[in-house]
C-alpha cells in the first residue's frame, strides 16, 4: 500500500514526523513549490529563495537515500499551484491509498490539509511536529486557565525539562533564571563584530534565484546579498561559526543597534530553524557547551537558549492556543494605516530608515530593531495591526505566522491586550539614542520633545500615553511615566499632541514634514539610501497589497 508523505517548505527536516516509519520501496514523498505559499503575503525575494533552494536541496538529499520524491518546481506545466490541489494530483497519479503529513505551522495550512481527505478521498494523518521541545498539548496545559501567560514562567519549566543550564533539577546555572539584565549594553565606539558566515549560492540556489526575479519582479526586497544557508549541513556551520566567534559577546550587546552594523553578535540562524535546516535542541546543546567548557560568559548563553527555549516555544504555543481570535485582536484600537516608508525606508528618522533599508538588502533585521524601532513607531502611531502584520510576515526572512504574528500582535503592539506581555514596549527616541549611535547625524533632534526638528518617537510617545493614560491607569508598570504625564502643563502635552497628529496625518498623505533645517542633509541620504521603489501614490501607498 501506498503512502504519500507530504514534507512542506519549512519542513525540510530528515527527522521530520511525517517521515517516520518510511517505506522506501514503496512510500512517496511529495514536495511542491506553489504559487498560493509565495503569494498569500507578497514574501520577500530572499524569503522565497531561500524555502525553494532548500527544498530543492532536501529533496536531493532524500533521493540521495533511495527515496522516491514527487517534486513540483513552481513552473512545471500541470502545477496546480496550491497545496490540496499538488496532494490530489500526486495522490492519484501514485495510487497512494493514505497520506501522512505533520502539523502545519500555520492555522490557514491546517485548515487546507484538513481539507485533503475531501479532495482526495483517502485517510490523512496529521502528526504532531516533533521538532519542537513543547508540544502543544503540553503548553495548552502549562497555560490552563491562566489570564496572562507569562514567557518566564514557561521559560522556567522548559529548563526544568531539558535541564539546560541546570546544576540541579530545581538550580539554574549561577542561581539566576535570566540574565536580560545584562544583556543591554550599548556597543563602545570602536568594537567592529566578526562577520558572520556567507554562503554562496550554488547552481541550484542560483537558479532559484533567477526563477524568484523572473516570477515575483514586484516583490519587496532584492536578492543580491543572498548568504542564506540552504541545506543542513550548512545551518550546522552556521551555528558554529556563531558559538566560536560571537557568542561570547552576544549576551553583553544583544540589545545594541549600531549604524552600518546589521548583524553585530548577533546568531543569524532564525530563518535555518524555522524552516527546518536545524535542531533547535542542538543550537542550544552548541551553546551550553560553550558555557561549561569556559567559551561563553553564562549572560550570552542564557540569553541565547532563552531566545530558542523560551520565546520560540512560548509564541508557537501561544499561537496554536488562541488562533484564529487572535490574530484579530486589536485592544487599542489602532486603526491608521501603515505609512508608505514601511516600504519605501525614505524616511528622516535615521533609526527607521536604517531597519528598513536593512530589512529591504537582507531579510533580516534583529529583535531589538523590530521590537523597539518598527514595531515602537507602529504602537506609538496606532497603527492598524493587520496591515503591520502584513509587512512583518512580507519582509523577512525567518518570518512564518506561529513566530511572527504573537511577537507582533502581542510582543510589539499589546493588540491583544496584554496575555503576552504585562505592560506595552512603547519607547521615547531616548531609548533608541541609548542603544544605539542613529540619532547622530539624524534629521531630527533626540533632545527635543517637540516643536520644530523635534525626534517624532518623543512627542508619539506622549501622545500614546495620553491616548491610553485611563486605559493603564492601573497598569503598575505604567505608573511612572503616567506620573511624569500628569505633573507636564497641560499646554506642552496638547502641544505634543497636536504635533503628533499632524505629523501622522502628513506621512499618511505621503509627505513627512522634514524640519526646515535639515531638509537638504535628509533627502541626500534618501537619495543614498538606493531605494528602488517608486515615489507613492494613492493607487500603490498600500502596496503590496494584504493577505488574501
Amino acid at each position: 500500500m501506498t503512502t504519500l508523505r507530504v514534507v512542506l517548505g519549512d519542513q525540510c527536516c530528515e527527522g521530520l514526523s511525517a517521515l517516520d516509519g518510511m517505506d522506501a520501496a514503496r512510500d512517496v514523498v511529495l514536495m511542491a513549490e506553489v504559487r498560493a505559499e509565495c503569494t498569500y503575503v507578497r514574501h520577500h525575494k530572499q524569503k522565497i529563495a531561500l524555502v525553494l533552494s532548500a527544498m530543492r536541496h532536501f529533496a536531493a538529499a532524500l533521493r540521495g537515500r533511495g527515496i522516491t520524491v514527487a517534486y513540483t518546481c513552481l513552473n512545471d506545466a500541470d502545477n496546480t499551484h496550491s497545496l490540496a490541489g499538488e496532494v490530489a494530483r500526486a495522490a492519484k497519479a501514485h495510487g497512494a491509498r493514505r497520506i501522512i503529513c505533520t502539523h502545519p505551522g500555520e492555522f490557514r495550512v491546517l485548515r487546507d490539509m484538513q481539507s485533503w481527505r475531501d479532495a482526495t478521498g483517502l485517510e490523512v494523518e496529521i502528526r504532531e511536529d516533533s521538532r519542537f521541545l513543547c508540544s502543544l498539548d503540553r503548553f495548552r496545559a502549562w497555560a490552563g486557565d491562566k489570564k496572562q501567560l507569562r514567557m518566564e514562567y514557561f521559560y522556567r519549566e522548559m529548563r526544568r525539562a531539558t535541564g539546560l543550564l541546570m546544576t540541579a533539577p530545581d538550580e539554574p546555572a549561577g542561581g539566576q533564571w535570566n540574565y536580560d539584565a545584562e544583556n543591554r549594553a550599548a556597543l563602545p565606539a570602536g568594537l567592529t563584530p566578526p562577520r558572520p558566515r556567507r554562503f554562496a549560492p550554488d547552481a541550484v540556489t542560483q537558479a532559484v534565484i533567477a526563477l524568484v526575479e523572473r516570477e515575483f519582479p514586484d516583490h519587496f526586497g532584492t536578492t543580491d546579498q543572498f548568504h542564506w544557508p540552504v541545506t543542513a549541513e550548512q545551518a550546522e556551520q552556521a551555528l558554529a561559526d556563531f558559538v566560536t566567534h560571537r557568542l561570547p559577546r552576544y549576551g553583553d550587546y544583544q540589545d545594541a543597534m549600531a549604524q552600518g552594523e546589521a548583524t553585530l553578535f548577533h546568531a543569524l540562524v532564525g530563518a535555518a530553524l524555522n524552516c527546518g535546516l536545524l535542531d533547535p535542541m542542538a543550537a542550544c546543546r552548541a551553546a551550553e557547551a560553550a558555557y561549561r567548557s569556559g567559551h561563553a560568559p553564562l549572560n550570552a548563553v542564557e540569553g541565547f537558549i532563552r531566545q530558542i527555549l523560551g520565546w520560540r516555544e512560548y509564541v508557537r504555543g501561544l499561537y496554536w492556543l488562541k488562533m484564529p481570535a487572535y490574530r484579530e485582536t486589536n485592544a487599542l484600537e489602532a486603526h491608521r494605516p501603515l505609512p508608505w516608508l514601511y516600504w519605501s525606508g525614505e524616511t528622516g528618522m535615521a533609526c527607521m530608515a536604517a531597519a528598513i533599508r536593512q530589512t529591504r538588502d537582507l531579510a533580516y533585521a534583529h529583535h531589538i530593531q523590530r521590537l523597539m524601532v518598527t514595531g515602537n513607531f507602529a504602537l506609538l502611531a496606532g497603527l492598524a495591526p493587520a496591515e503591520v502584520n502584513d509587512w512583518y510576515m512580507v519582509v523577512y526572512a525567518d518570518a512564518y505566522e506561529w513566530v511572527e504574528l504573537p511577537n507582533v500582535q502581542g510582543m510589539a503592539l499589546h493588540a491583544d491586550g496584554g496575555v503576552m506581555a504585562s505592560k506595552p514596549y512603547a519607547a521615547s527616541g531616548a531609548y533608541i539614542n541609548r542603544m544605539s549611535d542613529y540619532c547622530r547625524g539624524c534629521a531630527y533632534d533626540v533632545k527635543r520633545p517637540t516643536g520644530e526638528g523635534a525626534c517624532p518617537f518623543n512627542y508619539l510617545y506622549w501622545d500614546f500615553m495620553a491616548r491610553h493614560a485611563t486605559r493603564f491607569a492601573k497598569n503598575m508598570r505604567m505608573a511612572m511615566p503616567l506620573r511624569t504625564l500628569a505633573k507636564m502643563e497641560p499646554g506642552k502635552v496638547a502641544t505634543m499632541r497636536a504635533q503628533a497628529t499632524a505629523f501622522l496625518d502628513a506621512l499618511e498623505a505621503g509627505a513627512e514634514p522634514l524640519p526646515m533645517a535639515r531638509r537638504t542633509s535628509a533627502s541626500r541620504a534618501g537619495r543614498d539610501s538606493g531605494l528602488p521603489l517608486p515615489e507613492p501614490t494613492q493607487a500603490t501607498r498600500r502596496t503590496p497589497p494584504a493577505r488574501r
